[in-house]
């Protein structure tokens, strides 16, 4: 019998984050879907410069070790797991889950693997067909870089992971997919949506997009931090949705955090564009068009979502080889650390344009952390005795960038008194793999579903 409602809980915000929220939303809610969200821009450059040293990786290896403490629990409770850490190596991340189930000794568990999003290998083919590829922020064909490209995958949708649990997933497992689309595919497949029912996909995104933070709608990353009970505790997000898109986000009974209309706003308004047209693959999403309301103790109910058709483009991807760089800090203490600090930065300049090694001015970094640089002339810095001065580089000559790092571990001796705390070496060059967003015709991009059983 079909559901009335879902409880959709996301464990994972961000490649990184704890291994203690799918722990607890497993073990401590009432959960029918465990998302896990890996991926984001730069994380996808990470996983493609892992697979350039190694071409076994390329995947969130995180999501293995969490699978390790939470599958058993999962299959027993009938919870499904959804998870993007496929990165840019599907295959690699499905025989590592694979491996752990078996480590597990867990049988009969069905590992569904969505992929389609990886296009790196069809680019000359589709820029001959007439995809420029054009960057959203510049407007230049990627035919200019093309000889730099070193990834390319598109954002998916929810179409895959419903079709991999309508086939009896129990792990969805999938590459770049809308961030949203996690929580949206199991939702598809539990109500069985069409693409023509617009504010139910729209509702279903409002609700992905709340939770695909993790706790950052649970009080985490909130301005009223003293607010907050207990951040050692503090709860992963729940969404309860219903037929119509409606949902209350909740979090697990007894755990730190607190869910309020401020803190679910908080993130609603979170990395949106233009709230009125919110692009997925899967809806077009009218976040001014919901009502937020307290729904009581740590619930909030959210409902009235509007949707369009979504566009006729997938949004790619594209990693680029783009140069070298290397970041360094050093401590300076003691009267005047400031200028000190802003001294030491003018002289290694200095000193790496006399060995023939200038660096252009747009390339350098220089922050001297303590005087204000994050919030330039918002709050007045008070005067202390230390600095860090924090320097960077980039260049297309890794030669220039290795010089950089040598020479400013000679400021220890060579520059101004009072600079200490380099305690992690010297910085090394490490290649710079930069962002290229641009757009494809969805047709051209063919999604497929495939299931592992293991025995």
């Amino acid at each position: 019998m079909a559901r009335s409602r879902v409880r959709v809980g996301n464990g994972q915000g961000f490649w990184g984050d704890s291994p203690l929220g799918p722990v607890q939303l497993a073990t401590r809610a009432d959960i029918d879907y465990l998302t896990m969200d890996y991926l984001a821009e730069v994380t996808m450059s990470i996983l493609r410069k892992a697979r350039n040293r190694r071409p076994e990786a390329g995947y969130a290896t995180d999501f293995t070790e969490v699978l390790e403490r939470v599958l058993p629990t999962c299959i027993e409770r009938g919870i499904r797991i959804v998870a993007n850490a496929g990165g840019i190596n599907l295959d690699a991340c499905a025989d590592a889950c694979e491996a752990t189930v078996q480590e597990l000794g867990l049988s009969g568990v069905r590992i569904g693997l969505v992929s389609g999003d990886d296009i790196s290998h069809r680019l000359d083919e589709l820029m001959a067909s007439g995809e420029t590829l054009s960057n959203l922020d510049t407007g230049e064909s990627l035919q200019a870089r093309r000889a730099d490209v070193l990834s390319a995958n598109a954002y998916l949708g929810a179409t895959g992971i419903a079709r991999a649990l309508a086939e009896g997933a129990d792990v969805v497992v999938t590459g770049r997919v809308a961030d949203a689309s996690l929580t949206v595919g199991p939702l598809v497949h539990e109500f069985g949506w069409e693409p023509a029912e617009l504010d139910a996909l729209a509702g279903a995104t409002i609700a992905g997009h709340v939770i695909e933070c993790g706790t950052q709608c649970t009080g985490g990353n909130f301005d009223r931090w003293d607010e907050v009970p207990s951040f050692e505790d503090i709860g992963y997000p729940i969404a309860e949705v219903e037929a119509d898109g409606s949902f209350v986000v909740t979090k697990p009974g007894g755990t730190g955090g607190m869910v309020t209309v401020d803190t679910v706003t908080a993130q609603l308004l979170y990395e949106i564009g233009d709230p009125r047209r919110y692009l997925t693959p899967d809806v077009v999403a009218d976040f001014t068009s919901v009502t937020l309301r307290q729904d009581g103790p740590d619930r909030v109910a959210v409902s009235g979502a509007r949707g369009g058709p979504p566009t006729g483009t997938f949004k790619v991807s594209v990693s680029l080889s783009d140069g070298w760089k290397a970041v360094g800090q050093l401590v300076v203490g003691g009267r005047d650390a400031a200028r000190r600090a802003e001294a030491t930065a003018a002289l290694l300049w200095s000193r790496l344009a006399a060995d023939g090694c200038h660096v252009d001015p747009s390339h350098r970094l220089v922050e001297v952390l303590g005087t204000g640089v994050l919030f330039p002339g918002m709050v007045e810095p008070p005067p202390g005795p230390e600095v860090v001065l924090r320097v960077g580089v980039r260049d297309p000559d890794r030669r220039k960038v290795d010089r950089f790092g040598r020479e400013l571990a000679s400021l220890l001796l060579a520059g101004p008194p009072g600079l200490t705390g380099f305690a992690a070496g010297r910085p090394k060059a490490s290649e710079v793999v930069s962002h290229w967003p641009c757009l494809i015709d969805r047709s051209r991009v063919a999604e497929s579903v495939a299931i592992r059983e293991v025995a």
